[in-house]
């Protein structure tokens, strides 16, 4: 039983700040006695990682029944009464040694079909999902059966997927087909985004309702697109608090009827939460933590999309925590263990994906990003009691999500960053680290506000926002640099098949300069910059037109007082993301080019493009000339690093020109989740070395693997030179540390200092792998012995034996460094 009664409680930690670390722990020495779950947190988290998974039909039963009663309704009032339809109707549970309930399924990490999305693949992969390679789900036959005589024949024509397919132009699809970029979001939810949490926690239901009904009342409301808005808030409030309710009804029935006493009354204590939650803002931490849980659930109900993400959540906690640890209602160590109880519902959700997906996005990465650290409004250190606690659930629970990540800057407690050390240290991945020395000022030039700016979070991976303000649209595209570079070289052309994907320009055996090399591709990058952007736009519309969120709207600033959606520029910003993927094999590809080609004339024009023609095939002497003689990005070489500089700085200029259509400006990005191996898998042979259809060099900004000789710190002065500010969307820079770095009784105080330089440098991002190759491959060799194990993959953290052994090779082949 969890004792949440007044209890004496002396000292707590004056300021709720930690005045010295436990050497042993690494955490504040009077405030941490433990860097291990309680008993009850181990036994949840051990039937979160042994239980099957098993596929949901309700919500795509639940969702078709809805749509079909509410044919010739408007959208937003559809999706209103899809929730209200859905809260009411899918099956609820509280589990054993449960404290904070809730989910959008009966059981945890259930695969569910959102029918609206997409049915096409999942048609195609009922029958395999128990046995596909990654992300397996078992289904029953009844299951099949109903979804392909009752669920499935509805939505033929009418998914996302479908009318995206019917509206994207012929030039937008050849660009697409040639793997030039991708287009995302065309299968489910948008998602990727900041809601109000703080709002949410001090308005409650009740208080939103109030916000509703008055700015419907305003006479700037005219259109009739605005009443339906607020008639579709007015119903999704009611539907979360029907779902609220549920629980508290369901807690007071299992209460009445438990055996056990200590549990009748958590089960009592828990009806209470809810009913209270159901109307009210949260009074104490417990309600909090709660209420924080019931919003994102409400949301995934919704819209069944990945990165809702909580936010600077030490920030918005710390009053409900403060005022209960003031008060003596709760000691640290039972704070500690409510929070850690919140952990792991994070890892309760999963998002169902096809087997192609699942082979490079395996480990059900739903991005439930969470930020501590960073400062306040005037500057000051943010860092509270809270952002400690946050990082030792990390270190107790060790599992994949939350995605946790520490916002760093020039006056961080020196205190914070060794605590944040000796957590990555243990070989847990996380956090990763947020620098605002580089971030808040790009913030500012996209036209952020200051406050708002300082107040930044992560999406997501690593994707940059502003809480509860804006729809950032941060995953519309991956746009592939080193692809565009290859169809450069070949006048445009795929050199494979022929096809001119690309306008024509001269190939690389038609230059006389370097210089013109450079401008071929500056034309080809121009060119297809705007086809992304052009079928971002399309897709973004359709958004629009057939998935409204009304109730995500209730959580982001000015669309209640527009009577406007959020996915139709009801946020008070509205931007697109796209991201740049791989700068690193473009730069070592130009220079080897430069160097071999032009200046030293080692190989020509014709001599390379045949070899690349033929994935090197009997000359691996010029393939080895290449990769050992050409400097490389991530060595401190300005002969590589300047390529990485101009063109990642040209990509960056391009996209930030255009705008959205929903008044606010395409912000570009560096990272690539796990996409640098399908993209890989895409292009040819490069000049820097690269064999045809291996994965590109990992992250975003992060040298090509075993390319970095020189060391951590010489990687980070190669990413600095690029001008980090404009890449306002997020970068992402994988490090990995052997474990004997973290052996000597200095490392945390070494890891600390690159920390340091890393803020310095200016550098937005960084996240660290703690693992050796060696045990990387007793893994894939043994992995029943390893299921535990997590890896850092590129922005999210995942099980390594769940990964693809393509990705898997991937990582192991990353540059391990065992000292700065």
């Amino acid at each position: 039983m969890v004792d949440i009664n007044y209890v004496e409680n002396t000292n707590v930690a004056q300021k709720f700040m930690p005045e010295q670390l436990d050497p042993t722990t690494g955490f504040p020495a009077k405030t941490w006695e433990t860097t291990r779950p309680t008993e009850r947190a181990a036994r949840i988290k051990k039937r979160l990682l042994e239980n099957e998974r098993l596929i949901d039909i309700e919500r795509a039963r639940y969702v078709t029944q809805n749509y079909r009663q509410t044919e010739g309704e408007p959208m937003a009032v559809r999706r209103a009464k899809m929730l209200l339809h859905l809260v009411r109707s899918m099956s609820v549970a509280i589990h054993p040694d449960e404290i904070i309930v809730g989910n959008r399924s009966l059981l945890p990490r259930m695969g569910i079909i959102a029918p609206e999305g997409a049915v096409a693949w999942v048609d195609k992969e009922l029958e395999i999902l128990p046995t596909r390679p990654q992300d397996k789900f078992q289904i029953a036959p009844e299951q099949i059966k109903e979804l392909r005589e009752e669920i499935f024949p509805y939505w033929q024509g009418k998914t996302l997927e479908d009318i995206v397919a019917t509206r994207v132009p012929e030039d937008v699809r050849r660009a697409v087909r040639g793997k030039v970029f991708s287009l995302n979001q065309t299968d489910h939810a948008q998602g990727h985004i900041l809601p109000d949490v703080e709002a949410w926690l001090r308005l409650g239901i009740g208080g939103l309702r109030e916000q509703v009904l008055a700015a419907r009342q305003r006479p700037e409301v005219e259109t009739e697109e605005q009443q339906y808005f607020y008639d579709a808030a007015l119903i999704v409030l009611q539907a979360a608090q029907k779902f609220i309710l549920r629980y508290a009804d369901l807690a007071r029935q299992m209460a009445a009827t438990c055996g056990d006493a200590d549990r009748g009354q958590e089960l009592n204590r828990v009806a209470e939460v809810c009913e209270w939650l159901s109307e009210n803002p949260a009074r104490d931490f417990w309600e909090a933590l709660q209420a924080v849980w019931f919003l994102f659930v409400l949301l995934q109900i919704e819209s069944n999309a990945s990165s809702f993400s909580p936010g600077r959540f030490d920030q918005y906690m710390l009053p409900y925590l403060q005022r209960d640890l003031e008060s003596g209602r709760l000691t640290l160590p039972q704070a500690q263990e409510l929070l850690e109880y919140l952990w792991l519902k994070f890892n309760e959700i999963v998002l169902l994906r096809s087997s192609s997906s699942a082979r490079y996005f395996a480990g059900f990465p739903i991005g439930f990003n969470i930020a501590v650290g960073g400062q306040l409004p005037d500057g000051g250190d943010a860092t509270n009691i809270l952002s400690y606690m946050c990082l030792r659930a990390q270190a107790n629970l060790g599992l994949t999500q939350p995605n946790l990540s520490i916002r760093i800057h020039r006056d961080s407690p020196e205190e914070f960053l060794q605590a944040a050390a000796f957590v990555i240290g243990r070989g847990s991945v996380m956090p990763q680290v947020f620098n605002d020395e580089v971030i808040i000022p790009g913030q500012l030039n996209r036209g952020i506000a200051p406050a708002d700016a300082m107040d930044y979070a992560a999406v997501g991976c690593v994707e940059l926002s502003t809480p509860g303000k804006a729809l950032g649209w941060s995953d519309a595209s991956m746009f592939n640099l080193t692809r565009v570079l290859e169809l450069t070289l070949f006048g445009g052309q795929d050199p494979h098949t022929g096809e001119q994907i690309g306008p024509k320009t001269p190939a690389l055996d038609c230059l006389s300069s370097f210089a013109e090399l450079e401008k071929a591709y500056d034309r080809q990058l121009t060119h297809f910059v705007e086809l992304m952007v052009k079928g971002c736009n399309i897709v973004d519309s359709i958004h629009a037109e057939i998935y409204p969120s009304p109730f995500l709207s209730l959580v982001i600033a000015d669309c209640v007082d527009r009577g406007l959606d959020v996915t139709a520029g009801g946020a008070h910003y509205n931007f697109s993301g796209v991201q740049g993927v791989q700068i690193a094999n473009v730069a070592d590809s130009l220079a080897a080019v430069r160097q071999a080609v032009f200046d030293e004339k080692w190989v020509t024009a014709g001599e390379l493009l045949t070899a690349l023609k033929e994935n090197f095939a009997g000359d691996e002497v010029l393939r080895r000339r290449l990769i050992n003689r050409v400097p490389k990005y991530g060595n401190d070489d300005d002969r590589a690093d300047r390529h990485a500089k101009k063109w990642g700085d040209r990509y960056s200029e391009l996209v930030a020109q255009y705008p959205t259509i929903r008044g606010g400006v395409y912000q570009p990005g560096f990272y690539t989740v796990s996409a640098h191996v399908p993209m890989g898998a895409n292009v040819g042979a490069t000049p820097d070395g690269r064999h045809a259809g291996t994965p590109l060099a990992d992250g975003g900004l992060s040298p090509s693997a075993g390319r970095d000789k020189r060391g951590a710190t010489a990687a980070l002065n190669s990413v600095s030179k690029i001008n980090l500010k404009l890449a306002s969307n997020g970068t992402l820079l994988n490090m990995k540390f052997l474990p004997m770095f973290f052996a000597g009784p200095e490392a945390i105080k070494k890891f600390t200092l690159l920390l340091r330089g890393f803020c310095r440098l200016k550098i937005p991002h960084v996240q660290f792998n703690v693992v050796s190759a060696e045990t990387l491959r007793r893994a894939q060799a043994n992995p029943d012995e390893f299921r535990s194990l997590v890896v850092r993959v590129a922005g999210y953290s995942a099980y390594f034996t769940e990964l693809d052994k393509a990705l898997q090779d991937e990582i192991i082949s990353r540059t391990g460094f065992s000292d700065v």
